[in-house]
């Protein structure tokens, strides 16, 4: 459940924590459906028997399915800023993938506000950096800036 917090509150809070997401499980079937709707059926993502003898052992997500989950994530997140009427995704800034996600691992996003600034009256740009991590791996999937128009 988010808190309700002011725009002046949330200004203060740019480096604070801002949630971890829960777990999500990412199996063979959750990849090729997004190979099928992003037309990317690289073999070591979709191909079972032959990725056992490729890199990774295995087959692996798309980075942009990884990416992809990061609405999802937000979701868990800690804080709203008070009056919002409606959100919309305005983009992202740095993303990197660091480490291959295999199927069959738990990801999940830690949260830091990373960004608050007032545009036009009455929209609110909030970057939010998202580290996503895989369960018993020292190294995150993916580090991502997202940010999101908020309309108050």
């Amino acid at each position: 459940m988010f808190e309700v917090i002011s725009v002046e509150k949330l200004k203060t809070m740019i480096g604070q924590d801002n949630g971890t997401s829960d777990w999500v499980l990412i199996d063979q079937a959750r990849v090729n459906r997004f190979a099928d709707a992003a037309d990317d059926h690289q073999w070591i993502h979709v191909d079972v028997e032959q990725a056992k003898n490729g890199s990774f052992g295995g087959t692996i997500a798309h980075g942009f399915l990884t990416l992809s989950l990061i609405p999802l994530f937000s979701s868990s997140g800690k804080y709203l800023p008070e009056g919002m009427k409606m959100v919309v995704n305005y983009g992202l800034n740095k993303v990197r993938f660091i480490a291959p996600v295999p199927v069959g691992s738990n990801v999940r996003s830690k949260m830091v506000i990373s960004g608050v600034e007032e545009k036009d009256p009455g929209r609110l740009l909030v970057t939010t950096t998202h580290t996503i991590e895989i369960e018993g791996h020292d190294k995150p999937a993916c580090v991502a800036e997202m940010l999101v128009m908020f309309m108050i």
